[in-house]
């Protein structure tokens, strides 16, 4: 049996953002696999204790506790995941060899600390695979300007974009020195797939999409009534949702602007935010009674929330995926994106299952935001083809597991025929 490591080197809690619950899922999906597949997955978190969580005899959940936790340096509303800033993580390198594929998913500690302990294996070495969930520099830039205001105010904003410039391009240094020395790169779009070919030569690239969980994200018609009662949010007009963090990295100031200026211009619409971060007081201050800030929220409660709300903004580009969308899509509503994000990558159909805005600008968001709040005729039809395309098009995690997954892990440990490929997984409970 080969054993596979994938290195989260996240805090795993309730409320934990995409890429924690994306490795959630394919874990959960691996344990239903059928006995003498040939996998053994161990998923390594961070946490604030050591623990061991066992989905099944071949699969489990373990979290580390980090070495040097980056919660110290987070900005004022502390929204962002805490990572483990240290060089190496004695912990996680005693269980390493163990273990024939070593699988990174960020470009910190346990990534730094999985390359080093390769190299030192030269004569049997491990395999290395990596996968692109998150820009990494391109959001240590955003929080460096956050930092700059927090820890040197009345500075010139020079000073922040200096300061953002330089982590960016550390950060996206370090991020491609680990990714080379990786065999075989995951990255969750096809456009990014091909960015991403020409530094690593396109045979080292290959698609990991995301899945979608359809029992849980799905239109629900007693959804809007709950979320009256227990949020006190309107249910007498139509209610624009965005989900994540609420700072600058997705876009939140454009968002909030657009909405002031469709409140402006008359139109009856209420924003629900599911989230927190940086940029939560000043959505307050300009919206007022026009937002409900709902603050983070779990999953299975985020679901009724989604299926309460009609149109889904999110003009954020920091995504290289944005599960987000899929599940907004599965619980049938009108998602708005920006025109050439990686996350429009979810549409099959743009303008007939979501829409793009093309530049961003509040004034162009607001236009189409009032427009679909116009015309409730052409807010169901997007609504209606976003559930059948997530129906019809978007993958569960099973199915993400068995097609993008599985072989690329198979292929590193040289063990094709050990790993189940063309079993079935059991239909999940509904």
């Amino acid at each position: 049996m080969a054993s596979v490591a994938v290195l989260v080197e996240l805090l795993r809690h309730e409320m934990s953002g995409g890429q924690v619950k994306c490795w959630e899922h394919f874990a959960h999906s691996a344990a239903r696999l059928p006995a003498g597949s040939g996998l053994d997955l161990t998923v390594y978190f961070l946490g604030e204790r050591e623990h061991v969580e066992e989905l099944a005899p071949h699969v489990r959940l373990v979290t580390l506790r980090p070495v040097l936790s980056s919660a110290p340096t987070r900005s004022a509303d502390s929204a962002e995941d805490v990572c483990d800033l240290a060089p190496h993580h004695p912990a996680l390198a005693a269980q390493l060899p163990r273990h024939d594929v070593w699988h990174l998913t960020h470009s910190f500690a346990f990534a730094t600390t999985a390359v080093r302990l390769a190299r030192r294996h030269p004569a049997r070495p491990p395999r290395l695979v990596a996968s692109v969930h998150t820009d990494v520099p391109l959001l240590a830039s955003v929080y460096a300007r956050y930092l700059a205001g927090r820890w040197l105010p009345g500075t010139h904003p020079a000073v922040g974009d200096f300061l953002a410039d330089r982590a960016e391009r550390a950060l996206r240094r370090r991020r491609d020195r680990l990714l080379h020395a990786c065999e075989k790169v995951l990255v969750p779009t096809p456009e990014a797939r091909e960015e991403l070919a020409r530094a690593l030569g396109p045979h080292r690239v290959a698609l990991l999409r995301r899945g979608t969980d359809h029992a849980r994200f799905r239109p629900d018609a007693g959804a809007r009534g709950w979320l009256a009662r227990t949020y006190g949010v309107p249910a007498d007009r139509p209610l624009v949702l965005f989900a994540g963090r609420l700072d600058a990295t997705k876009g939140v100031p454009l968002l909030t602007e657009s909405m002031r200026l469709l409140r402006a211009g008359g139109r009856q619409a209420h924003l629900v935010a599911a989230g927190s971060g940086a940029e939560e007081e000043a959505m307050r201050r300009a919206l007022g009674p026009d937002v409900t800030l709902l603050g983070p929220v779990p999953q299975d409660r985020l679901a009724r929330v989604y299926a309460a709300c009609d149109i889904f903004a999110f003009p954020s580009r920091t995504e290289t995926s944005g599960n987000v969308i899929a599940e907004a899509m599965a619980s049938g509503l009108a998602v708005v994106l920006p025109e050439g994000a990686y996350t429009t990558s979810w549409l099959r159909a743009p303008g007939r299952d979501g829409v793009v805005v093309r530049y961003d600008d509040a004034g162009a968001w607001a236009e189409v935001l009032c427009r679909l709040v116009d015309d409730p005729g052409l807010r169901g039809r997007l609504r209606q083809q976003a559930a059948a395309t997530a129906r019809t098009v978007h993958p569960t995690w099973d199915q993400v597991l068995a097609e993008d997954l599985l072989p690329v892990w198979c292929a590193a440990t040289s063990s094709a025929g050990r790993w189940g490929l063309g079993a079935q997984f059991p239909a999940p409970l509904r």
